[in-house]
């Protein structure tokens, strides 16, 4: 019997629901959205943070055998679809969509990371770029995978490997068109997705691929760090962690996601907002808004003042260095 959409307007075969499921291992999933288990049980059972919830406990129990979850703080529980459903805040076709897109999209992404990584060392306008903007140690660029996309190459490296153009388009990665979506642009591999910076004027400055931009940009790695300090940008995450902040985790905008809000108040943390300084204030405005918001889930908040027009890339790259941003933290008011 099939799954029927509100009102019957579409069906999902119960088969091909089996399969993606089967496809999409839960713990896989919840491991790829940050979650961590704290308690190991027998029969392959693990308890951890339920991520539908400001847990502070080891609510959430996950059994890896039956692809099952159930979390006792807030009595909601099934498989990876209702996972996803309840974690998005999507419908059922919806979520279904969802777990298809990620299923297919991690070996892709993983060769289009590649390729363009390659890239950014054979084209000598990359390198001049990030030189800009003050990106110049290779363990930074190692770190973030930062890649180049020149552009008019990348389908025909795909094609080759195999993958089918329908496929390519659907990623975002190939235009209706047929040419590449990314060219001339600074890569950046996030977590189910990239982010392209234009080196050119005339081309708009921001891309992604028509995919959720994820969680907090590196939080495993800061998650727990007692403090923790928020940027609006990855060039303000490279040069601030090229300075030796490896304290740092970026949002990819001023305006966080359901996922974001909910990383920074898991847990007990400081949070330094280190948005940019705009001289029509959006940026501090945004800044005061995010931080009301996280105090009233009890963090703790600092906002960190830098030069009026300024942001932590730009403040680096007009002469600054981690002695000057480190005062700029202490200096920070809640």
């Amino acid at each position: 019997m099939p799954y029927s959409a509100p009102r019957g307007r579409k069906s999902v075969n119960r088969e091909n629901l089996d399969v993606l499921k089967h496809e999409v291992p839960l713990l896989d999933y919840l491991q790829a959205l940050g979650w961590r288990p704290v308690i190991s049980l027998r029969s392959g059972r693990r308890m951890g943070l339920c991520p539908l919830h400001q847990d502070h406990k080891s609510s959430f129990l996950l059994d890896s055998q039956k692809n099952l979850f159930y979390c006792y703080g807030c009595c909601r529980g099934g498989d990876v679809i209702r996972l996803a459903e309840l974690y998005h805040h999507v419908k059922f076709l919806e979520a279904v969509a969802i777990l298809r897109h990620w299923r297919g999209w991690l070996p892709l992404h993983q060769e289009v990371t590649v390729f363009y990584r390659l890239q950014s060392h054979r084209h000598a306008e990359a390198v001049v770029y990030l030189h800009q903007r003050g990106i110049r140690s290779p363990e930074v660029i190692e770190h973030m995978s930062i890649g180049y996309a020149p552009g008019r190459c990348l389908r025909t490296w795909l094609l080759q490997l195999g993958y089918a153009m329908p496929h390519l388009r659907q990623a975002g990665l190939v235009t209706a068109d047929g040419y590449d979506a990314f060219s001339h642009r600074i890569i950046f591999p996030l977590e189910t997705n990239l982010y392209g910076r234009s080196i050119a004027v005339s081309a708009p400055p921001h891309r992604f691929l028509p995919n959720s931009k994820g969680g907090l940009y590196g939080w495993d790695l800061v998650q727990h760090c007692p403090d923790v300090i928020l940027v609006e940008g990855l060039f303000d995450y490279a040069v601030l962690w090229q300075a030796g902040f490896r304290q740092v985790t970026c949002s990819l905008g001023s305006h966080l996601n359901v996922r974001q809000f909910r990383q920074l108040c898991n847990g007990t943390r400081t949070v330094y907002l280190a948005f940019d300084t705009d001289v029509n204030g959006s940026g501090q405005q945004a800044s005061k808004r995010l931080a009301d918001r996280l105090r009233a889930e009890s963090i703790a908040v600092r906002r960190v003042a830098l030069p009026e027009g300024h942001d932590p890339n730009s403040f680096f790259i007009q002469g600054a260095d981690a002695a000057d941003f480190q005062a700029l933290l202490e200096a920070a008011q809640p």
